[in-house]
């Protein structure tokens, strides 16, 4: 903010936290401008009115002389830095000032100081507070003049007495710091009441000084005309004293600068490293714009530049990014082949728009400066960035070797500065962050939801198993298991976004924090999750079939209005709902009455044996015909169990904790002789149905099961062709080593080997060929799609053809209605099994079912085959 007095206050754009306090702001300084600009007319306009100009006509064609002298005393400036984003400039416009009072009237004072504080704010670019400084001239100009008349009267006498100049020049000075004073009051910076009377103070002073030279001057000037040389010797030695004094404040200013630049870039590091330890991590991992803006003012108004350009790349992969301080750049901001940013080496570059080749020339006007400093930040030979400042505005000479070294020395602090940043941020990204997906771990986890937890309502974390991991790494090596879990990684990330907090825990699973969602919102997303991550993965030449599950826990009412949500306690809810899920429901949200769940499932294991026993544990059956002819061909055996307390138990409940607790080899052993039992009864009956059981990839491991088989065949005297074992291809491959002899073991016997669940498993012809099988089930999710979706009835297609080729029976899962039956009997399936020909049924209801739904023929040999009506 320039005053006439000798004084230019400029007011640096501060960097705000907030726009709409800066908003704010320029709304209070724009009715500060208007009311300064008001007055200055004003009094203006008295001023012109009471004080008629005294002195000698003859003078006045020194008034455009008057004029430059103002000019040239504007930009013969001194700059001294005073904080809060003032800074105030020591200039000799006291000395035009006082000589004007004698050989000028108020009007043309006016108008020369106007001319020159307006056109030197325009010369150095500063546009945005030409109106408030306006005012601040006429203030200063007519303040001068009017206690430059209350002292002439007071005084008495013609013409214009040299105390009451005097008194009118140090007015000047005083008006423009009051001014300044009040738009630091109107900015909302803060001064000290004891700053502000040491720059005043320091201000009069300067002012009194030049007050009384220039009137020295003109006095013996106009007295003894034969002194002008020895007042102009004493002007060119305040002039290089003044000089001299100015190089010293800026030495000393430079040094500030750089204490400031470095303690902004370590203050802002204390900053990120309270700060959660998201993977978004802003710009410059925990930097954010406006804290590198502080930094490019800083630079900007130690350099008296109009424009300063920080360009940093805070990632050795990253595009650099532009922070600007001051005007605007005029283009569109890219550093693509920039002459100015293919800096070698390290240190500063000078570059004038007359002294420029072509290539600079253009990159100088497409920034629409007329020079630039550039230098760029290195480290260990690797560009961090580049600083660039643009048109120096306190001198018209530009900028100068002081400015150089300075920024040389502010560049080698910062790029110093920014790499201590980035090593410290490594180390935190990595303390927080899991090697292999990049995502959060657990500390990071629990450290980035905190605070959403306790400031936010409708929070829920999410608990995400992908429950093929295990076997993965078991068949192909913990290799490949990784690439599923990046994968698996990079699908959460897609669905939920790049705000949500996402970590992975341990093998392949993971969590994430939602917010401002309801419990119904929160079951979409959690659906659309487990829908993503259950498609196939393409590894390598095979794709593995993937299954997810999703459990979702939110905190309670008490916990949000007692601000104290526990992250870990959250995690071990919705864990408890991932345990909770069943086969056909993958997503389930957490309720207290899961709590019970652990408890549930040990006391299932532990009385699961006494519940055989006991005779709670069954065995139903479910029929298989054959197609076209419709012979009832076998039944597959399915195990049932009422709890005395829990009532019925799905199988999808109590077989995996059977089977995790050891207990699946009393299990097969429990469904196999019921099922010997029942055919044996068949076979007695002239029937010959066979009975299908699954085995569990623990009954591949045990050595031992093929005798136990062969025993149980020899006690019931069951022919082994009408005993079938259906197993899975994962269980199979999970231990191909242990699997394979067993499997060729039990088909040497002459039972039959059926691999369940075609078509979800690794379903590639090398492995298919690998198992020694009679039989392909194909999933029963393909042919229940298969009546409205292409895709489906293609897949089917394909397996019957593939079975067939390799001398397959093929069996079709799911069959629920005779539209599917009729295409599966087209395309030349061998069996089918489903709701349309039975559900599972007990052994006393399965009785009634064959002899309600079916009728009995002779055979070949001396059974009856039974064929299903329809």
């Amino acid at each position: 903010m320039p005053d006439s007095g000798g004084r230019t206050a400029t007011a640096g754009p501060v960097p705000s936290t907030a726009a709409d306090e800066a908003a704010v702001d320029e709304r209070r300084f724009r009715v500060y401008t208007a009311t300064v600009l008001t007055v200055g007319l004003v009094t203006a306009a008295v001023v012109s009115w009471w004080l008629p100009f005294e002195g000698s006509a003859m003078l006045w064609w020194i008034t455009p002389v008057l004029a430059l002298a103002f000019l040239l005393a504007e930009q013969l400036g001194i700059n001294v830095d005073v904080r809060s984003g003032i800074s105030w400039t020591i200039s000799f416009t006291e000395i035009p000032l006082v000589i004007g009072f004698f050989i000028a009237p108020f009007e043309v004072v006016l108008v020369a100081h106007l001319i020159a504080g307006v056109g030197t704010l325009l010369a150095r670019k500063v546009r945005g507070r030409v109106l408030y400084n306006a005012g601040a001239f006429l203030l200063e100009i007519t303040g001068a003049f009017a206690v430059a008349g209350l002292v002439k009267f007071a005084v008495g006498g013609p013409g214009m007495p040299w105390l009451a100049a005097l008194a009118g020049t140090l007015t000047a000075p005083l008006v423009s710091t009051l001014l300044a004073l009040a738009a630091v009051r109107v900015l909302r910076r803060r001064m000290r009441v004891s700053t502000a009377l040491r720059l005043t103070g320091r201000i009069l002073v300067v002012g009194f000084v030049n007050a009384s030279v220039g009137l020295s001057g003109y006095l013996v000037i106009f007295h003894v005309p034969e002194a002008w040389p020895l007042v102009l010797a004493v002007f060119l030695g305040l002039t290089a004293l003044y000089w001299a004094y100015s190089d010293l404040l800026r030495e000393q200013r430079d040094m500030e600068a750089l204490s400031d630049v470095s303690l902004m870039v370590a203050r802002s590091g204390q900053q990120a490293a309270a700060r959660p330890a998201s993977r978004a991590d802003d710009f410059g991992r925990g930097v954010d714009v406006v804290e590198w803006g502080a930094i490019a003012e800083r630079i900007k108004d130690q350099l008296a530049a109009g424009r300063v350009v920080l360009r940093l790349r805070l990632e050795p992969t990253d595009a650099m990014r532009a922070v600007v301080s001051g005007d605007p750049l005029p283009a569109e901001d890219t550093t693509a082949d920039d002459p100015l940013v293919r800096l070698p080496g390290a240190h500063v570059r000078h570059f004038r728009l007359t002294e420029a080749n072509p290539e600079v020339r253009g990159a100088l006007l497409d920034r629409g400066a007329q020079e630039a400093l550039v230098v760029p930040l290195r480290s260990a030979n690797q560009l961090l960035g580049i600083i660039e400042a643009h048109d120096r505005l306190s001198r018209w000479r530009g900028f100068g070797k002081s400015d150089v070294q300075l920024l040389g020395t502010m560049a080698s602090h910062l790029a110093t500065a920014l790499d201590n940043r980035r090593l410290l941020a490594t180390l935190r990204h990595d303390a927080y962050h899991d090697p292999l997906t990049g995502l959060l771990n657990r500390p990071g986890f629990r450290q980035v939801a905190r605070e959403p937890l306790r400031e936010r309502l409708g929070s829920v974390v999410l608990r995400i198993e992908l429950d093929v991991f295990s076997t993965v790494s078991d068949a192909l090596g913990y290799a490949w298991a990784d690439r599923m879990v990046i994968a698996a990684g990079r699908r959460i990330r897609d669905t939920l976004g790049s705000d949500v907090p996402l970590a992975r825990l341990e093998g392949a699973s993971f969590a994430a924090l939602i917010v401002e969602r309801t419990p119904e919102q929160a079951h979409e997303i959690a659906e659309c999750l487990r829908a993503e991550l259950s498609a196939p993965y393409p590894v390598d030449r095979l794709t593995v079939e993937a299954n997810a599950k999703v459990g979702y826990a939110s905190p309670t009412p008490e916990e949000e209005s007692a601000d104290a949500v526990d992250v870990d306690a959250l995690l071990q809810r919705a864990d408890v709902a991932v345990r909770a899920t069943r086969g056909g429901e993958e997503v389930r949200g957490y309720v207290p009455s899961m709590g019970q769940i652990f408890m549930r499932r040990f006391q299932m294991v532990t009385q699961f044996r006494q519940s055989v026993e006991d005779g709670q544990v069954s065995v139903h059956y479910q029929p298989k015909v054959t197609l076209p002819n419709r012979h009832v061909q076998g039944v597959e055996a399915l195990v049932r169990w009422v709890h005395p307390e829990f009532g019925k138990l799905d199988p999808d409940e109590f077989v995996p904790a059977v089977e995790a607790a050891g207990l699946i080899g009393v299990l097969t052993e429990f469904v196999l002789e019921q099922s010997l039992r029942r055919v044996r009864k068949w076979l007695d009956e002239g029937l010959r149905i066979s009975a299908a059981v699954n085995l569990s990839v623990r009954n591949l491991a045990d050595e031992e099961f093929p005798r136990k088989v062969v025993e149980a065949l020899e006690r019931f005297d069951v022919p082994p062709e009408l005993l079938t074992f259906e197993l899975t291809e994962s269980g199979v491959m999970s231990d191909p080593q242990k699997a394979l002899p067993i499997l060729r073991e039990l088909h040497s016997l002459g039972i039959v080997l059926a691999v369940d669940d075609f078509g979800t498993g690794y379903s590639s012809l090398a492995y298919l060929r690998q198992l020694p099988v009679d039989q392909v089930k194909i999933d029963k999710s393909f042919v229940l799609g298969m009546g409205t979706d292409l895709g489906d009835l293609a897949v089917v297609r394909s397996i019957v053809e593939l079975g067939h080729s390799l001398g397959l029976t093929v069996v079709a899962e799911g069959v629920e209605d005779d539209v599917a039956r009729d295409q599966l009997e087209a395309m030349g399936c061998d069996v089918a099994q489903g709701y349309l020909i039975s559900r599972p049924l007990a052994e006393d209801r399965l009785e009634a079912w064959l002899l309600a739904r079916t009728a009995r023929s002779p055979g070949r040999h001396t059974e009856t085959v039974l064929t299903l009506l329809t």
